[in-house]
């Protein structure tokens, strides 16, 4: 790794994805991010607000999945799961794929505040920060230190940068149950978030 940083005998950094059911966005978002980013030490994990549990990813889901690289094997390994105040604890960074799950969040855990955001939030925020700016708010040897430092810079973005007019553009739309067009649409809509967030944890662990 670059800067002289080590993951050996550090904490992995854990990242939480959350929708409704656990079993379309946020399972899809957490495999992406933990195929992408597993070499910088990255747990990436997903439940959901109203999830049963150890329901499977539906067959549209699964094919997003093996688009975006994921192995078959991980895929089949996932099983939904409910959110719970206990699951919010150690998480560094979580992510809601709209506006309800961020809010549920918070309400769980408030202290997640500052570094719950939903997915094309953060796409946002991070389309307006600089690489030097997440770098230089990213200190210490500790990854998860870095990446808190670097979130908080970020968040210090929100009422800088404008706000969506239509708010709803900072959700991802739930494809569960309908077209495999909605299903390519609710991709669409996640997938530069995902960038964005391999973009900010590499910037500043990698």
């Amino acid at each position: 790794m670059s800067r002289g940083i080590r993951l050996e005998g550090l904490r992995v950094i854990q990242i939480l994805t959350v929708c409704t059911g656990n079993i379309c966005r946020s399972p899809l978002a957490a495999l992406v991010l933990q195929h992408r980013l597993g070499d910088l030490g990255v747990a990436a994990t997903s439940a959901g607000v109203r999830a049963r549990q150890g329901d499977r990813m539906p067959r549209d889901a699964v094919e997003l999945a093996v688009a975006h690289g994921v192995p078959t094997e991980q895929i089949a390994g996932h099983g939904s799961r409910y959110l719970t105040e206990a699951l919010l604890r150690e998480p560094d960074l979580v992510l809601a794929m709209d506006r309800d799950h961020r809010r549920a969040i918070v309400e769980l855990a408030p202290a997640k505040l500052r570094v719950a955001f939903t997915i094309r939030e953060f796409e946002r925020l991070a389309a307006a920060t600089s690489d030097d700016a997440i770098r230089a708010g990213a200190t210490g040897d500790d990854p998860r230190d870095r990446l808190r430092g670097a979130l908080a810079v970020l968040g210090g973005q929100r009422g800088l940068v404008l706000p969506p007019v239509d708010p709803t553009d900072d959700d991802v739309v739930d494809p569960y149950g309908r077209s495999r067009e909605t299903y390519a649409r609710s991709d669409a809509q996640l997938s530069p978030g995902l960038d964005a967030v391999e973009r900010v944890v590499r910037l500043a662990v990698g």
